[in-house]
């Protein structure tokens, strides 16, 4: 009969090493037989370091087989190839589509291509320059606006008739080359009212806003269509004579009259100590309290400020030195949009057209702000001075992207903390106010159709006035990631909203989205482009990739981390453009080579089959539906907005207390000058 005894006597055992982990296992075995299975140390260290590299192996396995099993479950996407392609001379660096032609930015001037038959129509590279980005709008009448940017930032504004382009003007172009800017951002309004522009120098930055004169331009037009079309035919018969891409060059026969500025929008100043005497001044100075300002209005000194620094940072030292926190500077980057008529922008007294911007709103980088200003300004005083906003939307938290819905009604902002609040414009209300829980930084958002974003649109016609007031149940919003993971948020009119998970964070870095579309030709649909050149079609509604368009295999999308495309929502068809694929030894002699462009026609794939139109009127204007209906919606939105309207007339009442006082403090400053005078006296 085996005995079993102790190694050591009863009490707390002596550890066997001085400076070893003690694990009470090692010491305290439960089963005498394993007595002389343990293993002394070091060994005991190196088999549990062992284990743990094994067991985190195995881990990393058995996610790989999941990930891998599910893909083959996953349908995959069918792989639809171009119905079409033409070749560019030159490196095509940016695509632009208006009515019947392409606009390609090359890497010496302009080339236009017409989309019947892809065919070169007319050129321009009069400034040896290279274009790096391109912007076309249809004026109708054959006329045509573009904005183009160069390598040097500078802005290059085309009016493009009878197959011909006309420089009406470069905006940014000054005599001294040192005190030239360069622009980041440029926009054009729908219609062709208006164009934006984001310039920089060395020092700061600001944003220009031009109204051009279209109408004047017709009209110009149409009296010169004849030597137009005359010289268009002889620099074609030039043309097949040198065989050589035909340039235009009517400069010197038309004259257009040059845009005006309307606004110069400089980014808000650092909020400093205040500059008022008494609070009598102060209250002088604000005009109503029917809107909030940018808080420069206020009575804390520069020594107050400096104390509350000195508080703050002395609390929370230990934080500041970790994050790095630095000080507040002047942005240098801004995101506008141009906004058609609103509630919000106008009042009832103001005569303006449905279809015709308004106004601008405008956020900074970094700033809680955003600014909405009128377009009827004038440029009076001095032009340094700056324009203060007419009405301020303050966030919660720094804002980092925005977008506006085709018809304009709906605006959406994103802040650095992840939240979404959806605007309707209209109304003048969030609509919808939700957040990622998942520590990410949204990169980009977009409207999706199949909601009020956009209009009911049909493939290959015009889109609805966008001054209607379309009826939708439910607001659909596209949330990218900086880490590649998008979401879709879903805003009822009615109840609270949601937001879903449409993709996660690839761990393949090949598959890092490098641009997100939306197809506004059919519902849920969203072009994802990839790293790796792939670029698929998503149905939003299941999270699955239905089609993905693929270029020959002799071509790969170039560059993949910046695709050069366009999305033609008139014709219904994406181009993109793909190079040849190149050995490594010949890639410096590729800068100058010629690209392909390619087009995908989605009216020749099963697109509807993928995404059924739904059969509902949540996309029909007020004026479509039935009185009975639009009566319903009429009166459950004045119930709805009932407390609101309570609040008003209680705001209205603060109102005439808020008169009273502005006109109290003026009769006391008048009172205070009357005694100064005497005291003179």
């Amino acid at each position: 009969m085996a005995v079993n005894t102790w190694k050591y006597p009863l009490g707390i055992p002596p550890p066997s090493e001085k400076d070893w982990p003690k694990d009470e296992e090692d010491f305290f075995l439960l089963d005498p037989d394993r007595e002389r299975d343990a293993l002394p140390q070091p060994f005991r260290m190196i088999n549990k370091l062992v284990m743990q590299v094994f067991e985190s192996a195995m881990e990393i396995i058995e996610r790989r087989e999941t990930l891998r099993e599910a893909q083959k479950r996953k349908v995959q996407p069918k792989k639809c190839f171009p119905t079409a392609e033409f070749q560019v001379s030159e490196r095509a660096n940016c695509l632009a589509v208006s009515g019947k032609y392409v606009f390609v930015g090359l890497s010496e001037g302009l080339a236009a291509f017409n989309t019947c038959d892809f065919k070169d129509v007319c050129a321009w590279d009069a400034a040896k320059t290279e274009i790096c980005a391109v912007h076309a709008l249809d004026l109708g009448n054959e006329c045509h606006v573009l904005l183009a940017v160069d390598e040097m930032g500078l802005v290059w504004l085309f009016c493009f008739h009878k197959q011909s382009f006309l420089l009406v003007k470069i905006l940014n172009e000054v005599e001294d080359i040192s005190q030239r800017s360069t622009c980041v951002e440029e926009v054009l309004s729908r219609g062709g009212d208006y164009a934006g522009i984001l310039l920089q120098d060395s020092t700061k930055a600001w944003l220009e806003i031009y109204q051009l004169p279209k109408d004047s331009w017709l009209r110009e037009m149409e009296k010169t269509s004849g030597a137009a079309e005359g010289l268009a035919c002889s620099e074609r018969r030039s043309s097949c004579l040198s065989e050589e891409l035909p340039v235009s060059a009517i400069q010197a026969d038309v004259e257009l009259d040059l845009p005006v500025l309307l606004l110069t929008v400089r980014p808000p100043k650092p909020i400093t100590g205040t500059s008022f005497k008494d609070p009598l001044d102060a209250l002088k100075e604000v005009d109503d309290d029917s809107m909030l300002g940018l808080g420069y209005n206020h009575l804390i000194k520069d020594s107050q400020w400096e104390l509350h620094e000195a508080i703050f940072c002395s609390t929370y030292r230990e934080y500041l030195e970790g994050q790095g926190v630095t000080k507040e500077e002047i942005p240098r980057h801004a995101t506008f949009h141009f906004l058609l008529p609103s509630r919000i922008l106008m009042g009832p007294e103001m005569e303006v057209q449905p279809d015709i911007p308004v106004g601008i709103g405008v956020h900074w980088d970094g700033n809680h702000n955003f600014c909405l200003y009128l377009l009827n300004h004038s440029l009076k005083g001095k032009a340094d001075s700056d324009l203060m906003p007419d009405v301020v939307w303050p966030c919660a938290a720094p804002i980092a992207c925005s977008a506006v819905s085709s018809c304009s009604r709906y605006l959406a902002l994103a802040g650095e903390d992840a939240t979404i609040t959806i605007w309707d414009k209209h109304l003048g209300y969030p609509l919808s106010v939700t957040a990622i829980l998942e520590e990410r930084f949204i990169r980009s958002i977009h409207f999706l159709c199949g909601s009020a974003a956009a209009s009911d649109e049909t493939p290959g016609t015009d889109p609805v006035c966008p001054g209607t007031d379309p009826v939708c149940p439910i607001i659909q919003l596209l949330v990218l990631c900086t880490d590649s993971s998008f979401y879709l948020v879903k805003a009822p009119r009615a109840g609270k909203s949601s937001i879903t998970l449409l993709a996660d964070r690839p761990e393949n870095p090949n598959l890092t989205i490098s641009a997100v579309v939306p197809v506004l030709a059919f519902p849920s649909a969203v072009l994802i482009f990839s790293w790796d050149g792939t670029v698929s079609l998503m149905n939003t509604d299941t999270s699955q990739t239905v089609y993905c368009f693929c270029t020959p295999p002799s071509h790969a999308v170039a560059p993949p981390w910046q695709p050069v495309f366009t999305v033609d929502s008139m014709n219904c068809c994406l181009l993109l453009r793909g190079d040849e694929q190149q050995q490594e030894d010949e890639l410096a002699q590729s800068k100058a080579a010629q690209s392909t462009i390619f087009l995908f026609d989605f009216n020749s794939y099963p697109l509807k089959e993928a995404f059924p139109k739904k059969p509902d009127l949540s996309l029909k204007s007020l004026q479509e539906l039935k009185w009975i209906e639009r009566c319903n919606i009429f009166l459950r939105d004045r119930f709805h907005f009932l407390p609101e309207r309570q609040q008003v007339l209680l705001e209205m009442e603060e109102q005439e207390y808020w008169d009273c006082l502005q006109a109290q403090a003026a009769a006391m400053d008048n009172e205070r000058e009357k005694v100064k005078g005497e005291k003179k006296q």
